[in-house]
């Protein structure tokens, strides 16, 4: 028995997602619900920044991931941005990320004035190593409570774990190396709302988390982000700074420092409270779609279905498998899919390979390069169980 031809590739995911001529890879799922929160939210004419619309998406989102706080943004980039800031990241220090992320990862270091420095992953939850994190911490040089890179002269001042298609990292041990040594956890969540690790949601074992809701996301508002704190200072520092650093006053405008207009508009967040409402009913329809790739590949030569790792509960954001035979098989199977009408795709390209990013600091990644090299994302949408 050998692997599946890219032929046999393509009927093995029709026979999951059906014969649709045109499937997306994650396509949101709007529906009268929606369009009657945002019409209500016109009609207030409240469509900005401010609106009951914001307050209570925060809310919602703070009641189900279990955190003390959640400050909503105008998306995931921003929101790691300011994130990094609370946590004391500032022009040229150093953040420790995992090279296998989407490149909004590094964005928000680069954006802080930092330097992102690029660990390997590890393949049983495709996230941030911690043996990786942990080797790469033990040839630092630490002196009265700073950490310093060697090879570089720059403090090392926060890891940034991302849960990658939505399955969590080993996030427990992350946060047990970083305070052993001092670190701040900033948790890019982007892709995993609805994702668990022992009952505890992704997003809050950190100092921060953030989250997407992006147009691709599970929960979408359009574009937007929520930072995710246990510290109600910090919620109140990232509201202030992310609604340009305003003073409160009936009429005055009056600013204490250089801020950010970086507040989700309130019919985005209208568009997030009628989604969040779907959100059981989406992560069922996710999961069932993820057991039937995984039987549709079960016992399939070369092709393995990448799981939720053992003691998580993933939200499945995005479907993947692993394929045998390199980069060669991979662009076979995504050249067959794509022209049959099948949107897939590869992991992102690694991020210390990027053009903006290869002069920075990289640590050896063949875990991350193999996956990069092996991974197929399948559509995802959850009305795909409907059909």
């Amino acid at each position: 028995m050998s692997a599946p031809s890219p032929a046999e590739f393509v009927r093995l995911v029709r026979d999951v997602i059906g014969d649709a001529p045109q499937v997306g890879l994650h396509v949101p799922d709007i529906g009268d619900e929606e369009k009657r929160v945002v019409a209500d939210c016109l009609d207030s004419t409240f469509v900005s920044s401010v609106g009951a619309y914001v307050t209570r998406f925060e809310e919602e989102i703070a009641a189900y991931t279990g955190a003390a706080a959640a400050v909503a943004v105008s998306n995931g980039t921003v929101a790691l941005q300011v994130a990094l800031q609370l946590a004391g990241v500032g022009a040229g220090d150093e953040v420790l990320v995992p090279t296998l992320s989407f490149i909004a990862t590094a964005n928000a270091v680069h954006h802080v004035g930092a330097h992102p420095v690029f660990l390997d992953s590890e393949h049983d939850t495709l996230g941030l190593s911690p043996d990786a994190l942990r080797g790469f911490l033990a040839k630092t040089h630490r002196s009265e409570g700073t950490i310093r890179n060697p090879v570089t002269g720059r403090r090392v001042a926060a890891v940034v774990p991302m849960h990658t298609l939505g399955h969590p990292v080993r996030i427990a041990d992350i946060v047990r190396i970083a305070d052993e040594w001092g670190l701040p956890v900033v948790e890019d969540a982007a892709e995993s709302l609805g994702s668990f690790v022992d009952g505890r949601h992704t997003g809050t074992f950190g100092r921060l988390g953030i989250l997407s809701f992006n147009g691709n996301k599970i929960l979408t508002t359009g574009g937007g982000g929520m930072i995710l704190t246990g510290d109600a200072d910090l919620a109140r520092r990232a509201r202030h700074l992310t609604t340009t650093a305003k003073l409160p006053h009936r009429w005055e405008f009056a600013h204490d420092e250089a801020g950010y207009n970086y507040r989700m508009p309130n019919i985005n967040a209208a568009l997030g409270v009628a989604q969040f409402g779907r959100l059981p009913r989406f992560l069922d329809e996710k999961r069932l779609l993820a057991e039937r790739y995984r039987e549709a590949f079960d016992g399939v030569e070369g092709v393995r279905f990448l799981a939720e790792p053992a003691g998580t509960r993933s939200n499945h954001w995005l479907c993947a498998v692993e394929v045998d035979g390199g980069r060669d098989s991979r662009d076979a199977y995504l050249a067959a899919t794509n022209d049959d009408g099948i949107q897939t795709r590869p992991f992102w390209g690694l991020l210390h390979e990027q053009l903006p990013y290869r002069a920075e600091h990289a640590e050896p990644t063949p875990v991350a390069q193999s996956l990069y090299d092996s991974v197929v994302c399948l559509p995802s949408t959850p009305a795909l169980v409907r059909r």
